[in-house]
């Protein structure tokens, strides 16, 4: 297994590309450019803590994670990639998915949550789905955070002794321990139905997640045909002098209480 990477340097090698992703949505805005983002993976690979330092400086009307729930009893009987359809970028839309329509391929045909036919048919769908998305203009980018097992039940196990982050831990993910197995033949059979020249997967190691967010990260930079804009410069303006506006009275008892003053 690679060197951990350093902190100092990783956070030095974010910020760079934290820049760079900057810049790459002002191209975005500025070409009318649709792209869409998919994050996938185990439980606790690590996928919503890329997605946090992606999206950490990016403008959230320009830039829009998609997390879907449950779906509906009404959306259950519509087409399986109807609700998705709903969430695809405008012009000059970035929309970063955490966990997309391939749920359909893993957790629910692992956990039964859809019939081997619906299984089957979303298989042969997907790649159709995605060639339309792609022929339509839109750049689609699908990534798969690996990580071991061992490592996987000891994020579990932070999780579990952390109140701030135990609501990370549903009972499917503590159930995805014992079905290590059956979740990789669902990925390896996705992977096969799914990895088409038009929508490739690509694989992140993320053993080391400092590593696997710099190598994502530069990877996605690398894949979107960007360019650096020109921007124009923000003037401040000076304050004009008081036109003779007074402040009224204010009643304390609406004003927030000075909790810091105690500490």
């Amino acid at each position: 297994m690679s060197a951990s990477l350093p902190k100092k340097r990783y956070e030095a090698e974010l910020a760079r590309l934290q820049a760079q992703l900057v810049d790459m949505q002002a191209w975005v805005q500025a070409t009318g450019a649709r792209i869409v983002v998919i994050f996938e993976g185990r439980d606790a690979a690590g996928k919503g803590s890329t997605i946090k330092r992606v999206s950490e400086y990016l403008n959230p009307r320009v830039t829009r994670i998609v997390a879907l729930p449950t779906p509906t009893e009404r959306e259950r009987t519509q087409w399986y990639f109807q609700r998705y359809i709903a969430h695809l970028p405008a012009a000059g839309e970035i929309v970063l998915m955490d966990r997309s329509w391939y749920n359909r391929a893993g957790v629910e045909h692992v956990m039964g949550y859809c019939t081997p036919d619906q299984y089957h048919r979303f298989l042969h769908q997907a790649p159709i789905f995605e060639r339309m998305l792609v022929e339509e203009g839109i750049i689609l980018l699908k990534y798969w955070f690996s990580v071991s097992d061992v490592e996987q039940e000891k994020r579990f196990q932070s999780r579990a002794e952390d109140p701030m982050r135990r609501w990370k831990l549903s009972p499917n993910d503590v159930l995805s321990i014992t079905k290590w197995e059956d979740y990789s033949r669902a990925k390896d059979a996705m992977i096969l139905h799914t990895d088409i020249p038009e929508a490739p997967w690509y694989e992140v190691d993320n053993e080391d997640k400092r590593r696997g967010r710099i190598n994502m990260i530069h990877h996605l930079l690398d894949r979107i045909p960007w360019e650096p804009v020109s921007r124009e410069d923000i003037e401040i303006p000076s304050r004009p002098a008081s036109g003779g506006y007074t402040r009224p009275p204010r009643d304390d008892d609406g004003l927030v209480p000075d909790h810091v003053a105690g500490l």
